[in-house]
């Protein structure tokens, strides 16, 4: 593999928020999330123009979570290695600015997950299992947009609750929520309250009603320690969260399927699709769910590098 200079950002979740935010914050960054390229740019020096036709690199974007850049760090590295010129423009924000920048071309290759990228685009869709999501999802983007292959792998959004609230109030499920005498406050990103999964479908799926508090760290330690203290009553942590095997909380069941599948996708622009899906596709082939658990682990409790995590990986799965 040739060496390339990579970006090595600490990838603690909630790193972005600092001591003075600490207070129960909205994550939707103003300004322009692309504006400074914050030093991310690699040379892959092998005069490959990155399949633009313009002599540009492949820009790889990442959400503003810490597991995603993980992601988002393999497929740049893949990338590199196959030749390509990258730039990187992690920690973007959150679906909506990330979606502006694809689709504005400032962006080429970031990680997805099927079932919000497909509720973004097509709030009433009806898919919920992996196979249904992935076929409408190529209808439902934007035509200058496209999905590869997607992963086993899922990172799925779930509702969770302290251990001693489930066992003190015999609530196993989303469905046992209506049964509680008392406010149900959620938190999680800014977009969760507008989302189908957030108050509306909770409403909607288990004639719920709640409250929402905007917290902006993608179910990292501020959602965490709002749930222990009581702060909010459940809040949105992902499902490939290493603390969720801690035994401090109970994942809330979704029996009537609220929470599409989240399978993890490479979204790419449409143009460069096919050849890209060369390089990409066997990334997702490899890209379990117990991996992505093992990489945030590494992460989250060995406080290992992105890049480190990614190219350790990937090395081990035979991708470079």
């Amino acid at each position: 593999m040739t060496t390339h200079q990579r970006s090595w950002r600490r990838t603690v979740p909630g790193a972005l928020v600092t001591g003075a935010a600490l207070a129960l914050v909205a994550a939707c960054g103003s300004g322009d999330p692309l504006a400074d390229p914050d030093a991310s740019s690699t040379d892959g020096g092998s005069g490959t123009d990155g399949g633009s036709g313009d002599g540009a690199a492949i820009v790889v974007g990442s959400q503003a979570y810490y597991s995603n850049e993980i992601i988002a760090e393999a497929y740049a590295q893949v990338l590199e290695d196959a030749g390509y010129t990258v730039e990187r423009q992690f920690q973007i924000g959150q679906r909506d600015a990330y979606l502006q920048a694809m689709e504005g071309g400032e962006v080429q290759v970031l990680p997805e997950y099927t079932g919000n990228l497909l509720q973004f685009y097509t709030p009433d869709t009806e898919a919920r299992s992996p196979e249904d999501v992935a076929a409408a999802l190529p209808d439902a983007l934007p035509d200058d947009l496209a999905v590869l292959d997607y992963a086993e792998a899922e990172d799925a959004d779930s509702y969770n609750v302290t251990a001693e609230f489930s066992e003190s109030n015999g609530i196993t499920s989303l469905a046992d929520l209506a049964d509680y005498d008392g406010t149900i406050t959620i938190g999680g990103n800014a977009e969760l309250e507008s989302r189908p999964y957030g108050p509306p479908g909770l409403q909607e799926f288990y004639g719920v009603d709640v409250e929402f508090t905007a917290i902006g760290d993608s179910g990292g330690p501020l959602t965490k320690d709002a749930i222990r203290d009581g702060t909010i009553t459940m809040g949105d942590i992902y499902t490939a969260d290493p603390d969720l095997a801690t035994g401090d909380f109970v994942t809330l069941e979704d029996p009537e399927n609220m929470i599409l599948a989240q399978n993890v996708v490479p979204l790419v622009s449409a143009d460069l699709s096919e050849e890209l899906a060369e390089v990409l596709d066997p990334v997702s082939a490899a890209l379990t769910t117990e991996a992505l658990i093992q990489m945030n682990a590494a992460s989250v409790n060995d406080q290992q590098d992105s890049a480190t995590i990614a190219s350790d990986w990937l090395t081990e799965e035979g991708l470079l």
